[in-house]
């Protein structure tokens, strides 16, 4: 997801691919946007194939953009209480289209959406840089305790090297860090950025992020695709002096930068998962890493790509073990000839090296004048369909909330109404934990009037000593296989360790059988409890 620098930044990943794409301009030339490039010829278009049996575990995420008011808040001067009502909407409506995890910005230019902060809070919540809301709230905070209550994840979402969003530098608060200690920035764009080959600055940044995962029970740490800056005609990096000082055993400049941010990704993850092991650690790179002809490992794409253009070595990321889940940007369409959706999620795939691949999906686009192929109200359901037959790819990412709130082409009712219509757990991360709880009991199942009480007691410890992070209710006809794997007998998904429910949605005259299982903080699910036969009348 981009959450781009001006007003029209929704485009620029269409821009970046087609005006950065092009490595051998003797061969080929480009012209605007909406045309192809010569010699160039549309993708034979693969078939979409039917769904498999709707997944009980797949990651449903949407990016929360809170840079220039993308989607939350809509506006930097609203107050505390419109600040809460509008988050409330925002979470209550991702519940209804069956969203299971919300990727909230909360360091979009080296500033804070988050009370326990060592940067100043963000002018984007409260329209000034370095000033409290007022009564002073913890807006992280209360995003991931209401996403719990509603059965979602919450990951939080940081620029790592972006330190101002335009040039106006002397709006930034005294306390921001390109006031404290301007020798780590270069300008580039018009922006301040942080130099990534100086050690202190990956450091600071690394200590910035922990300082979240101490003091917040967030469920991942997720970092997005701005890594050195993308190309601008006419624009140099200014860091030959930072070569010469810490280059060491580097001779090509390029080589040196790649493995700067290489040094940050290795060393976050590590500390990440040192201080809480639960915790996931996602990366949402430009969707093309390297085109195959420029490496015959690359995809069968004709694009810009992380690897040269953003130094960001993407791939290796994933191979090395460094990240937990990865969600490459694919916001081409199916068939799209530089590069096409489909092409995209299979070299993923295929690249995934036993870590989870969830597909950056772009509905934004649908706005987009000349992005025809998105106004088919068919391609983002069949970009769905596509990405479910891929044996490694686990889930969709949707860029971004306003979009899905718009419900442009009517595609958040074809989540709500097909797609999403059956709750999904996330998918398990076997390398950070496979141990899972052990099984609840003593369930008692009590009819009440318009309902039926469960409940049920808290399970013995599990041979790893993790707590009890939450419960899935199941409820199936008496008719009914008792099948757990099918998430249309998924009743309830809660994230806490009550141990009650109330199931309001009876019948009148109706059989039911209720199991129940428990969850731990990485969503392993235990074995479930004997059934609980009710008879309404």
């Amino acid at each position: 997801m981009r959450d781009y620098r001006y007003f029209i930044l929704l485009i620029i990943p269409f821009f970046f691919l087609n005006a950065q794409a092009q490595i051998d301009t003797s061969k080929k030339n480009h012209t605007d946007t909406t045309k192809v490039i010569r010699g160039d010829t549309f993708n034979k278009i693969k078939p979409i194939p039917v769904n498999k049996l709707e997944p009980k575990r797949e990651f449903r995420g949407v990016w929360i953009a809170t840079v220039v008011n993308i989607d939350w808040p809509s506006d930097s001067h609203l107050s505390v209480d419109q600040q809460k009502k509008e988050l409330l909407a925002i979470l209550d409506a991702d519940q209804r289209a069956g969203i299971n995890a919300v990727i909230l910005q909360v360091r979009p230019a080296a500033d804070a959406f988050y009370a326990k902060s060592l940067e100043p809070w963000s002018r984007w919540l409260t329209g000034k840089q370095g000033v409290a809301p007022d009564p002073v709230y913890d807006p992280l905070e209360f995003a991931i305790n209401e996403a719990h209550k509603r059965g979602m994840e919450l990951h939080a979402w940081f620029n790592p090297y972006r330190a101002t969003f335009d040039s106006n530098f002397k709006s930034l608060s005294p306390r921001h860090i390109t006031n404290q200690m301007p020798s780590w920035f270069f300008t580039y764009g018009g922006i301040k950025l942080f130099n990534p080959g100086i050690p202190e600055v990956r450091d600071y940044i690394i200590q910035v992020i922990l300082h979240v995962v101490d003091n917040y029970n967030i469920d991942g740490v997720h970092m997005d695709d701005y890594f050195y800056p993308y190309k601008i005609e006419g624009q140099k990096i200014n860091d030959d002096q930072t070569f010469r000082a810490y280059a060491g055993e580097f001779t090509d400049i390029k080589d040196w930068r790649r493995n700067n941010v290489d040094l940050l990704i290795q060393a976050l993850g590590d500390s990440i998962h040192k201080h809480k092991p639960f915790l996931k650690f996602g990366i949402s790179p430009f969707g093309i890493w390297k085109n195959a002809r420029q490496d015959p490992e690359g995809s069968q794409t004709t694009g810009g790509d992380s690897y040269y253009e953003l130094y960001a070595d993407t791939r290796r990321w994933v191979k090395e073990g460094w990240v937990d889940y990865v969600v490459p940007q694919l916001y081409w369409n199916i068939g799209y000839h530089l590069a096409a959706f489909e092409n995209l999620v299979d070299w993923w795939g295929d690249n995934s090296y036993n870590r989870h691949l969830y597909i950056g999906q772009a509905p934004y686009r649908a706005f987009e004048p000349k992005s025809r192929a998105y106004h088919n109200p068919s391609e983002i359901p069949n970009q769905i369909r596509y990405l479910r037959n891929n044996d490694y790819a686990q889930g969709s990412v949707f860029f971004s909330q306003n979009s899905l709130m718009k419900n442009p082409l009517g595609i958040t009712d074809s989540l709500r109404l097909n797609f999403y219509k059956y709750p999904a757990l996330p998918p398990t991360m076997e390398w950070l934990d496979s141990i899972p709880p052990n099984t609840p009991k003593n369930l008692v199942a009590t009819i009440k009037v318009k309902s039926v009480n469960l409940k049920w007691q808290t399970p013995d410890p599990a041979a790893d000593k993790e707590p009890v992070y939450g419960y899935v209710i199941y409820r199936f006809n008496t008719t009914d296989t008792v099948d757990l794997e099918n998430p249309k007998n998924i009743l309830h998904i809660q994230y806490n360790a009550e141990t009650e429910y109330e199931d309001e949605t009876i019948e009148r005259n109706k059989h039911y059988l209720y199991v129940v299982t428990a969850l731990d903080r990485m969503k392993n699910e235990s074995d479930p409890t004997p059934t609980v036969a009710v008879a309404t009348n």
